[in-house]
């Protein structure tokens, strides 16, 4: 690696830790504005990113770039269904997180995020046709299990978890099926739903129950600035992914969901239980084994039948 290449490396390590590192700490700012519905927050981060991504896009002059884009997608049906589809799953995604922080279940909230590298995997066998190895199947049975053991322990499905796994696995797999800059696409995103948050703000603001206009400025500034706060990590995550490895990306995506857990335990006292503590050791060990994979020392201890054989298709 020549030294131009290496400081490359470097700053690419740089910005995308910034980012999971913003991604791990936005409990603490949603957490500022708790007592504004979740649904109404989501509907502000909606307008305010879209607002927000129109300005960094005038500013890089990628506008003419967003028109080309807007044309080419009206005349292709499967690009539009897939930019709709995307934009409904990450609007769930959004209104689950923000839920999940301002009720108390920032940890049900970081074992989502911790799922969520297994769900993209197992979407890009079923969807993708990529192959599973031996010890990637122990991994997804692991997760499975401790998942499991959570909804036995409690009685009831760990929603939150699995809808943030689940919305953001396949908002992965359609932002990847539509290869679209990061920009244009949460541009392209931002515009479907935007009509539908302002018009949802319009009728709140006509029965004079919207949290804006009477806020305090410090209120007002921070639901503007969940746009900031929603498009900046996307923009440091894409200055960062371009310039190192995957498999390094797939180390460092532990860190948002690490903190998050951090914050949830430690500085918002939710109640960690035992069942807690069983589902997220499988889940750790679910990740540690599917990291390893691929090394000579796991693959040199699977089953002989499965040697240099994938399982499924």
């Amino acid at each position: 690696m020549g030294q131009d290449d290496m400081k490359d490396y470097k700053i690419g390590i740089l910005y995308t830790t910034i980012a999971y590192i913003a991604w791990g700490v936005l409990p603490l700012y949603w957490k500022l504005i708790d007592y504004v519905p979740a649904i109404e927050i989501l509907a502000h981060r909606i307008v305010w990113s879209l607002v927000f991504v129109l300005v960094i896009i005038l500013i890089s002059k990628k506008a003419n770039q967003l028109v080309t884009t807007l044309k080419e997608i009206s005349k292709n049906k499967t690009k539009l269904i897939g930019i709709i589809a995307s934009s409904i799953l990450i609007t769930v995604n959004w209104a689950t997180y923000i839920w999940a922080v301002n009720t108390d279940h920032i940890i049900d909230a970081s074992l989502g995020y911790y799922i969520n590298p297994l769900v993209s995997v197992l979407l890009g066998i079923i969807v993708l046709k990529e192959r599973l190895l031996f010890w990637q199947g122990v991994s997804f049975v692991l997760a499975g299990l401790g998942v499991l053991i959570l909804t036995i322990q409690y009685g009831s499905f760990p929603w939150v978890a699995i809808t943030l796994a689940l919305s953001f696995g396949f908002y992965g797999l359609t932002k990847k099926l539509a290869k679209l800059d990061s920009l244009i696409g949460l541009a392209m995103e931002t515009m479907v739903v935007a009509p539908i948050a302002l018009i949802y703000l319009g009728f709140l603001y006509n029965r004079g129950v919207e949290s804006f206009t009477g806020a305090t400025f410090d209120v007002q500034l921070l639901l503007i600035g969940a746009g900031v706060a929603t498009a900046l990590p996307l923009l440091w995550f894409a200055a960062g992914a371009n310039r190192i490895p995957l498999s390094v990306i797939g180390i460092l995506q532990y860190i948002a969901p690490t903190i998050s857990l951090v914050l949830g335990v430690f500085l918002f006292h939710e109640h960690f239980t035992k069942a807690h503590f069983v589902t997220f050791l499988c889940i750790w060990t679910a990740l540690l084994i599917y990291s390893l994979s691929k090394t000579k020392f796991l693959t040199s201890i699977q089953p002989k039948f499965t040697k240099d054989k994938s399982l499924g298709a």
